[in-house]
């Protein structure tokens, strides 16, 4: 892989907008190098979106996707889904957003929904978003070329069985997703399946999509997002409704703030509801769930397989939860092999070194964190060593750090945070967990459409969330300093004082 630091055509440059990150024909980000190329991006501004070359799979369709649906459905709204039973459940939730028809096609050993209009694109794009039920570009690029899957590769036992390992279970107790979020998607499933229409609870501000699965495809997902108040409002809560479950993310993205697993595990399990933890953020490598989580759903695409050139994800049955003999079967009964044998290779090789990589990502995580807090043209910054530190700490497994993602906020933020932004040389654009660091302005990614609403919630639109890579830190240090000193070289701005 390339060095993003010194390479010929720098990933920060107004040039580079919309090339894939990294430069693959399989990258899970695209370059988004300028405040205003993420505003564009997210106001489908033409002159944006012709310049993307790809982006992250569940919200920009890959080109050999999209070529792809065009050959099973020409001229007509369409997506392929990995298999006839996913294509159903897309068709059926098309359907019942706007009753529009469907059809289902199958060719090219993929399953395509084809729509009639409009209205019933959209429901199938907010499908594969939501859900990350997908067909990946390898899967779409062997389906073009009619090569067939290979039965039971060996790659993704190989891949339950490093799963196993990190998540002290057995192999048996791994279920494999094409996506994070479709893990996410199971864990929703299962206890739909276990407690059919009751409403489900999200504790502490939510990744988007998470949030908007509950709402969508579940019957009703309700928020508890401070953090502060949250076991006084649960308690509450699971007093006067009768919950399918809980999700939480350990620790919150973008906040970096813990639930208190402990506390909150106790209270549901005295009412026998199920807790889903997503570890995405702080990774198994750092942290033990196992003791408090029913299910745990994490993406395999992030820090796991490193490169950002597979998707992935896995839903994990903990051998010890008091609801295992429950949950195990319901997730069995539902669950489909949709991992593309040649992602799960990629994934599983990544995966060799990821533990040795975690532990330098947390290094260089903590480095870049310290360093930041003490700038003079910082506000504020958001890392699990000062967010609910306690909390974490307890979670945290002997040698287990604080992770590598952090979100901060300049001083001044309506005038500097875009002026900070575009100047950083560094790889811009979503995702995380990368092996080389990435920024990103995550509010406007993530919640464009309700800017106040995250802001209500606590959630700046000024945010600029940074995955810290494994890059030499003082090189990191020192190309993050000249994006912050930006700021002081703006026209009628007085100058920072170091």
């Amino acid at each position: 892989m390339r060095n993003f630091l010194y390479n010929e055509f720098p990933d920060w440059q107004a040039n580079a907008l919309g090339r894939p990150l990294p430069d693959c024909a399989h990258a899970v980000s695209v370059v988004l190098p300028r405040w205003d190329d993420v505003i564009g991006y997210e106001e489908k501004k033409p002159d944006v979106l012709a310049k993307l070359a790809g982006g992250y799979p569940r919200f920009v369709i890959h080109p050999l996707v999209a070529e792809l649906a065009h050959r099973l459905a020409p001229g007509r709204p369409c997506l392929p889904f990995p298999s006839l039973r996913v294509a159903e459940l897309a068709a059926e939730f098309v359907r019942r957003c706007g009753g529009e028809p469907v059809e289902i096609i199958s060719a090219h050993a993929v399953h395509g929904v084809a729509a009639t209009g409009g209205p019933g694109q959209a429901a199938l794009k907010a499908f594969w978003q939501h859900t990350g039920l997908l067909v990946s570009s390898r899967q779409a690029q062997a389906s073009l070329a009619a090569q067939p899957r290979r039965p039971a590769p060996e790659s993704q036992r190989a891949l339950r069985q490093q799963l196993a390992g990190l998540y002290d279970c057995s192999e048996e107790d791994v279920f494999l997703t094409p996506t994070g979020m479709a893990a996410v998607f199971a864990a929703l499933r299962a206890l739909q399946a276990k407690f059919p229409g009751r409403p489900t609870a999200q504790l502490g501000f939510p990744y988007v999509d998470t949030l908007k699965l509950q709402q969508k495809f579940g019957h009703g997902g309700i928020l508890l997002h401070h953090l502060g108040t949250l076991e006084n409002k649960l308690a509450s809560l699971v007093q006067r409704e009768r919950l399918a479950g809980c999700f939480c993310e350990i620790p919150g993205n973008p906040m970096l703030g813990t639930v208190d697993l402990p506390k909150v595990a106790a209270l549901l399990r005295q009412h026998r509801i199920p807790l889903v933890v997503d570890d995405v953020v702080a990774t198994p490598v750092n942290v033990d769930l196992k003791a408090h989580a029913d299910l745990i759903a994490t993406s395999l695409t992030k820090f796991f397989v490193g490169a950002g050139t597979a998707m992935g994800g896995a839903l994990i049955c903990p051998p010890g939860s008091p609801q295992y003999a429950e949950l195990k079967p319901l997730v069995a009964a539902q669950h489909e092999e949709l991992l593309w044998h040649e992602d799960a290779a990629v994934l599983e090789t990544g995966g060799r070194d990821f533990t040795s990589r975690m532990t330098r990502h947390n290094r260089n995580g903590e480095f870049i964190a310290e360093r930041l807090r003490s700038h003079p043209a910082i506000e504020r910054v958001w890392y699990p060593k000062w967010e609910s530190s306690e909390v974490y700490g307890a979670l945290r497994r002997p040698g287990g750090g604080w992770g590598a993602l952090l979100t901060f906020l300049p001083k001044n933020p309506e005038s500097n945070a875009a002026r900070i932004y575009d100047a950083l040389p560094l790889a811009k654009g979503p995702s995380l967990g990368t092996v080389f660091t990435l920024a990103c302005p995550f509010t406007l990614l993530a919640h464009y459409t309700e800017l106040e609403w995250a802001e209500a919630c606590g959630v700046s639109r000024y945010l600029i969330r940074l995955s810290v890579g494994l890059e030499e830190p003082e090189e990191i240090w020192r190309r993050l300093e000249q994006g912050l000193a930006a700021v002081k070289t703006a026209p009628g701005m007085l100058p920072l004082t170091a």
